[in-house]
């Protein structure tokens, strides 16, 4: 019966019933006349959930790796400059996807845990003077470490380093859970996915591309078939597809799109941080760390949590599956067997926030942590019991 248990990983995130039945749907002809009536309200509702009303919406049957991969291969060519700090196991992807389509990576080292850096992508730029550098790469919300970073900051200074080059954002695991401004931020190519706050199965990248990043497309000599943004927007014109389209994931869409507009976006960032608070104050009473530096970094869709020295992370979660049927994130890369991760984004309440909390708890206290049983649980008990909390209350 564990498969009745939610899962507290950072995506795929737990699909609710109303979501699952509405992908639960005939085949259908793609190419009938009625796709459209489907479709296209799905594209320019998606606009609302990045922040964008000039911004243009392209969907691949992919996950979110692919559309990195159509960001870079439809805006540039080979030998290119992109800037990239590597501060995490997403942004070390984006790296490595790169640099084997033949570009010039700029890395800028970050100790994990910390965020993009703003100032030293200033420091960059400024120094480009033959602007060799075509785009600045940022991981909004390293799932790795539980690290958000501001992009807004990222955009000055770019702005101040007057430097024409495009930024693209991966939101893969921050849209629909916490605020983006695709508008306001100035990003050229934000890329996300199904399967984290849109609560769906994994299966469609999401990608918003701004008027700047479209016309990069007419200089752009990397290869492209499957992920041609101009293939993609000239079929979504008429309603259609260059290709069979994820019809189920589709369909679950439009009913996604409807769920977080009933609950309201604002709404639906405000419980997310209220989700996240009650995880922070359990990880303090049971007197560990997040891998996050600092709170002003703290991701509101998943929490990164040191393991005490001697201990592995690895076993605790493996203990936490095998124990209780319960799921949490295992550490990637650096933090592979130094810190687990728990994952509180999409389709989650309180309730079910603390029976993670309780879960882990209890596998901690079978592996001997020195923690006291029932204290991060009473923690977030404590943090859920007086009322709702935004961020702008909590930092009043």
């Amino acid at each position: 019966m564990s498969n009745q248990n939610p899962v507290f990983i950072p995506g795929p995130t737990n699909i609710p019933d109303r979501l699952r039945l509405a992908m639960q749907v005939q085949t259908q002809d793609h190419r009938a006349p009625d796709f459209v009536e489907t479709f296209a309200p799905v594209l320019e509702d998606t606009k609302k959930v990045f922040g964008t009303k000039e911004g243009k919406i392209i969907t691949f049957p992919a996950s979110g790796t692919g559309g990195w991969e159509a960001s870079v291969t439809n805006t540039l060519s080979p030998g290119d400059s992109v800037l990239v700090a590597r501060y995490g196991m997403f942004s070390h992807r984006w790296i490595d996807l790169c640099q084997r389509h033949g570009l010039d990576v700029r890395i800028i080292e970050c100790p994990w845990g910390s965020g993009a850096p703003a100032d030293k992508f200033a420091e960059a730029l400024a120094a480009d003077k033959e602007h060799k550098i075509k785009a600045v790469l940022v991981t909004h919300n390293e799932t790795a470490t539980g690290v958000r970073s501001d992009i807004g900051a990222v955009r000055k200074a770019m702005d101040a380093s007057d430097h024409p080059a495009m930024l693209f954002v991966d939101c893969v695991s921050s849209l629909a859970s916490m605020p983006f401004e695709f508008d306001g931020w100035g990003v050229d190519i934000a890329v996300s996915g199904s399967q984290k706050g849109f609560m769906l199965a994994t299966g469609m990248a999401i990608l918003c591309v701004s008027p700047k990043a479209l016309a990069a497309m007419e200089t752009a000599q990397l290869p492209r078939t499957f992920f041609d943004f101009r293939d993609m927007m000239n079929a979504n014109a008429s309603g259609g597809f260059p290709y069979t389209p994820p019809l189920q994931l589709i369909y679950g869409m439009r009913e996604s799109l409807k769920m977080l507009f009933e609950e309201g976006l604002d709404n639906v960032y405000a419980r997310h941080f209220r989700l996240a608070e009650g995880v922070r104050k359990a990880t303090a009473a049971w007197g560990l760390e997040l891998v996050a530096q600092s709170p002003d970094l703290y991701s509101d869709t998943v929490s990164a949590i040191y393991v005490p020295e001697g201990f592995d992370s690895n076993a605790l979660t493996d203990h936490a599956f095998n124990a209780y049927g319960v799921s949490f994130g295992i550490g990637l890369g650096e933090m592979n067997g130094k810190a687990f991760r728990i994952g509180h984004l999409g389709s989650l309440t309180d309730v079910m926030v603390l029976s993670g909390l309780a879960t882990i708890e209890m596998a901690m206290a079978d592996l001997d942590y020195p923690i006291t049983l029932g204290s991060g649980v009473a923690a977030a008990q404590e943090y859920f019991r007086s009322g709702s909390a935004t961020p702008m209350q909590s930092a009043a």
